[in-house]
């Protein structure tokens, strides 16, 4: 399992190169071209942030977090306080513990997002994931609405290892939330993973559609603990970052699955989305293996970024995140 989680690193700092040269390059051109800590230093220092996809809020905060620091540690020049960026972005964007109590309940995952980004074989890594955990797992192909989806959902469910309740095409998607329900009672399932349909164009009917889905699950299967999980394409930057404002006018958004982040160069982004939505990324994905979706570490994120090597375990477990 170390190998393995020491592997996903790897392929994510390796993804993040492109992302490495379009933001470190220009971080190290302004600590380097500096000779003083000033008003212009910490101006070119927020450009750069902004224009490396990390978003005008994050950015602030980052900056302010850090001018406090440099003033309570006296320091004067800018080779000082990288180390302070460093950890200011680290602080930025970690996750608190309780973001996966979904992993210890009984619960009900749904899976948003645009077709494209990688919502499908999302659901499919995240339910394989649980099934590691030793949590019993069912999927409901929910989205009826693109032709062949159930088709990819079940390829993928089998990939996992687990079983899946679908639907004919076209077919009303609470009427399917309604029999995986009634199917996750009978076979005692801990986690249900809703695959939805990935329309935006309409977003009143793709908010009915999750309306009358979460009123199946309030009748049929209450108590159970609730997660929306956008699925957001990295490469998109911030389009991305668009998409889950919209979402979020539709549904109560509490975490990001941020794929695709194998050869980005709009990495930074991840640090917008955390800091404008104030919703965690929860997984990061870098490629089309089963296993290579990863529970997000801010940490191991950023010194993947920074190409700082890690002394201690990479992507521990959910009880030793920090």
């Amino acid at each position: 399992m170390a190998e393995e989680k020491k592997g996903f690193f790897s392929r994510l700092k390796a993804g993040l190169n492109k992302t490495r040269n379009n933001i470190v390059a220009g971080i190290d051109a302004v600590f380097n071209g500096a000779s003083e800590i000033d008003d212009d230093f910490y101006e070119e220092l927020e450009e750069t942030l902004i224009m490396g996809d990390i978003g005008v809020n994050a950015t602030s905060d980052i900056v302010e977090r850090m001018k406090e620091e440099v003033k309570e540690k006296h320091l004067h020049y800018p080779h000082e306080c990288k180390e302070l960026l460093v950890e200011s972005i680290k602080e930025q964007m970690r996750v608190e513990d309780m973001a996966y109590d979904f992993e210890k309940k009984q619960s009900v995952i749904f899976i948003i997002g645009v077709n494209g980004v990688g919502k499908t074989t999302s659901v499919g890594k995240l339910a394989s994931i649980l099934k590691e955990q030793g949590r019993k797992v069912l999927i409901a192909a929910a989205d009826t609405f693109r032709a062949a989806a159930g088709e990819q959902l079940a390829e993928w469910a089998n990939r996992a290892g687990v079983d899946m309740i679908g639907g004919s095409d076209g077919a009303d998607p609470a009427s399917v939330i309604y029999d995986a329900v009634n199917a996750a009672k009978a076979r005692n399932v801990d986690v249900l993973i809703c695959d939805t349909a990935g329309r935006l164009h309409n977003k009143k009917n793709l908010m009915e559609e999750l309306k009358k889905m979460n009123r199946v699950i309030d009748r049929e299967f209450p108590n159970t603990h609730r997660e929306n999980l956008i699925v957001l394409d990295g490469t998109t930057g911030q389009n991305a970052l668009a998409q889950a404002r919209e979402f979020g006018e539709v549904a109560n958004l509490t975490g990001i699955i941020l794929t695709k982040m194998d050869g980005t160069a709009k990495g930074g982004i991840a640090v917008a989305i955390q800091s404008e939505l104030n919703v965690p990324v929860k997984y990061i994905g870098v490629g089309e293996k089963i296993d290579d979706l990863q529970k997000f570490n801010a940490d191991d994120f950023v010194n993947a970024l920074f190409d700082i090597e890690e002394v201690k375990p990479i992507f521990t477990d959910h009880d030793e995140l920090i």
